[in-house]
């Protein structure tokens, strides 16, 4: 008899960097199935038909067949446990909002536990539906009931709360296929792209560039009509008011119908359009009153036609959507509220949440349906007569894709008008009957600018194509030739690396890029030590990849790191392995042999760009193994420069950096430069022979002249207590 609940967590870490996996974060779980290492899949009756009732859609888990359908076919002939789980947690993580692909299991060297690896997006999430998922998968096995939208409900929220929301989302996703790496930087939206001094950060569709001048311009409505009618852009006639009784004047002196709003609303929160009797401009009047910060209230003509909205970026119209009007229809039993939660509620594009382009209608809540009611005579209680039309919302609901119809001088109109404010990314608010015709041929006109814009009605809109909002915001950002990055330099190893470190650091400096470093010895900016502990851990290397100041980085890491946290970066242009550490130093990783440091350390390769270079001990038979693994070129290093390694390299006409007659050499195929005799070295950085050739190596693939490798060299003191000056 099987007993319940015995799939148990001896461990679950959360890899934030590359690492034994993968080159993405990944929650690591060590999983204990215990008795039910005996009872592989096919052996548990039902399994398979409950999870595949409960879960169709992990039919598009490939697993390791290889097509879809892949994990079926694995559950049905028999596999163990902790398997099922990894894709239960994916699933699951999915179906949540949070879409992830990759997952691993693999056994360990003791019996019945396995270590398995899933990719999330956020910890907390992916904590919480791996504990779902264990919940979900103990169910199955023991034939017991399991409510699955129930465990969802908390994840999706979870999703929502701690998620990038979409319209952030695919502006990383942007920058990722553009290969520019990204840092959150807090629990919302605000997201660095890039490193270091080559960095830039986002709100949304806020940028570094984003004036704040030009923010609150566009927040006081009247002062940009005043620019935009001063440069020619076309905009409604009225003015600022501040009370009921001169919202009526002002609709008398420029004409009924008449639209009032917040003069620094957004989002079309207290706006009342299409006014025509004193009682509805003064109840509209007390309606943006409340939603404005102020009691300033704007008066303006109303225009006819829908509305639009233009999203500008840079110097570029990006998308254009349009607006609708809602109505209802009614059948003389239900109410106002029912008939627009049956008949317009119901549209699958329409939700609570950045997830869905249009939002939930409220005709209870929302005070500018509740004023349009009362102007048809109504409330939300209302029952409407049989065949009796409502209109519910007269505009809004900007959702229908024209982009291409855009007229030539509309487009001006838009791009001028995020000009005059001053917005790098804009939300060009205007209405006209036709948005293929100019604006004066339709009494057309811009009625607002908005920044920090909505993008999610041009990502996802109700009718029409999607439109590539995040490339062209990373566009903006970055120029074509831009990645982000700023150079790396990683260090694995247990001999020398911290030494390898610090001189590095030295020598960049003195190449005049500000360099940041982080040791076990402590964090470097420039050559000046800020911090004197261990640095080697994943929250250190992330502070230099922060720091604006930094024009060039690098890191220290061993196995035990990789194995832990994984690695601080993404990608690298240098990785250097001096050797492979010890077994005895990681065997609470279940690292038992060289094959598994070797899984290890081979992650500081693996992250080498194609253009980068990875620098290895060619004395180290271990670590010369890695070379067929790096994208980029390989240089070697060794005291011995007749190793097979070294002449092979050569032969190949690659690079090596060796000693000979006490001198250190730079060999590129058959041409040799000799660098600097080990006599000139420092005593203490001379007994570091190993280390100052791989710094040679370094430096070399850095392209520094060989004339500031060798000063930089013959300068460095590695005594305790010297920092290198």
């Amino acid at each position: 008899m099987i007993k319940k609940k015995n799939i148990e967590f001896a461990r679950v870490t959360h890899l934030r960097g590359p690492n034994i996996w993968t080159y993405r974060p990944v929650i690591e779980a060590w999983v204990d199935i215990g008795e039910l290492e005996d009872y592989p899949s096919n052996t548990l009756p039902g399994l398979y038909e409950r999870l595949v009732a409960w879960l169709p859609g992990m039919i598009e888990h490939r697993c390791g067949v290889g097509e879809r359908g892949g994990f079926f076919e694995r559950l049905r002939e028999g596999t163990w446990s902790a398997h099922i789980l990894e894709h239960v947690v994916l699933e699951l993580q999915n179906l949540a909002g949070m879409r992830t692909g990759f997952g691993q299991t693999r056994s360990t060297s003791q019996r019945g536990v396995y270590k398995m690896a899933f990719r999330t997006r956020e910890e907390h999430v992916g904590r919480a539906a791996l504990a779902a998922a264990r919940e979900l998968l103990m169910a199955a096995i023991n034939d017991e009931a399991y409510d699955l939208e129930a465990a969802l409900a908390p994840l999706r929220d979870m999703v929502d709360a701690r998620c990038l929301g979409p319209s952030t989302a695919s502006i990383v996703d942007a920058a990722t296929e553009r290969g520019i790496p990204s840092l959150r930087l807090n629990d919302g939206n605000l997201v660095q792209l890039g490193h270091g001094a080559a960095q830039r950060r986002i709100w949304t569709a806020e940028t570094d560039r984003t004036s704040a001048i030009a923010e609150g311009i566009a927040s006081d409505k009247d002062l940009t009509k005043f620019l935009l009618k001063s440069c020619g852009v076309r905009v409604p006639e009225g003015s600022l008011v501040r009370s009921a009784e001169a919202a009526w004047e002002e609709a008398q002196d420029i004409g009924v119908p008449v639209v009032v709003k917040p003069y620094d609303g957004n989002h079309g929160r207290g706006v009342s359009l299409n006014l025509m009797t004193e009682s509805d401009v003064k109840a509209a009047y007390e309606l943006a009153a409340r939603k404005g910060d102020s009691s300033a209230v704007l008066v303006e003509s109303f225009i006819t036609g829908d509305e639009h909205r233009l999203l500008v970026v840079g110097n570029k119209l990006i998308a254009a959507a349009k607006g609708e009007s809602l109505w209802v229809d009614g059948d003389g039993v239900s109410t106002v509220l029912e008939l627009v939660n049956t008949q317009i509620n119901i549209d699958p594009r329409r939700g609570e949440g950045e997830d869905f382009p249009l939002g939930t209608v409220k005709p209870h809540e929302s005070g500018e349906i509740v004023l349009e009611l009362q102007r048809q005579g109504m409330t939300a209680l209302s029952v409407p007569q049989a065949g009796q039309k409502v209109l519910i919302q007269p505009n809004g609901n900007v959702a229908i894709d024209v982009t291409d119809d855009v007229h030539p001088s509309v487009m001006h109109a838009a791009l001028l008008a995020a000009r005059v404010v001053g917005l790098d990314i804009a939300g060009i608010d205007l209405v006209t009957t036709d948005i293929t015709r100019p604006l004066e041929e339709q009494r057309g006109a811009i009625i607002e600018v908005n920044a920090s814009p909505g993008l999610l009605a041009h990502i996802k809109p109700g009718v029409g194509q999607s439109r590539p909002v995040g490339a062209a915001i990373v566009d903006h950002l970055f120029a074509a030739e831009e990645t982000g990055r700023i150079p790396l330099i990683g260090v694995t190893g247990t001999r020398g690396a911290s030494l390898i470190v610090r001189m590095l650091c030295k020598l960049l400096n003195l190449s005049g890029l500000h360099t940041g470093a982080v040791c076990s010895e402590g964090m470097y900016l420039d050559q000046r030590r800020v911090v004197s502990n261990d640095c080697v851990n994943w929250d250190a290397g992330q502070r230099l990849l922060l720091n604006r100041t930094v024009q060039t980085a690098l890191f220290e890491s061993n196995p035990r790191m990789i194995l832990a946290e994984g690695l601080a970066y993404d990608k690298c242009q240098v990785g250097i392995v001096t050797d492979m550490g010890s077994v005895e130093s990681v065997k609470d990783f279940d690292v038992l042999d060289d094959a598994g440091l070797y899984k290890a350390v081979r992650s500081q390769v693996d992250v080498v760009v194609p253009t980068g270079v990875a620098v290895l001990n060619a004395a180290n038979a271990h670590v010369l193994e890695l070379a067929e693994l790096c994208d980029g070129t390989v240089t070697l290093y060794a005291q011995d420069g007749s190793l097979p390694a070294i002449a092979a390299q050569l032969a190949a006409g690659q690079r090596a950096v060796f000693v000979r007659g006490n001198h250190i050499v730079l060999a590129e195929g058959g041409i040799e430069t000799v660098l600097l005799c080990l006599d000139l070295l420092k005593p203490a950085t001379a007994g570091n022979v190993d280390s100052v050739l791989a710094v040679a190596a370094a430096a070399w693939a850095m392209n520094l002249p060989v004339d500031l490798i060798c000063a930089g060299l013959r300068t460095f003191d590695a005594a305790p207590g010297c920092i290198g000056n």
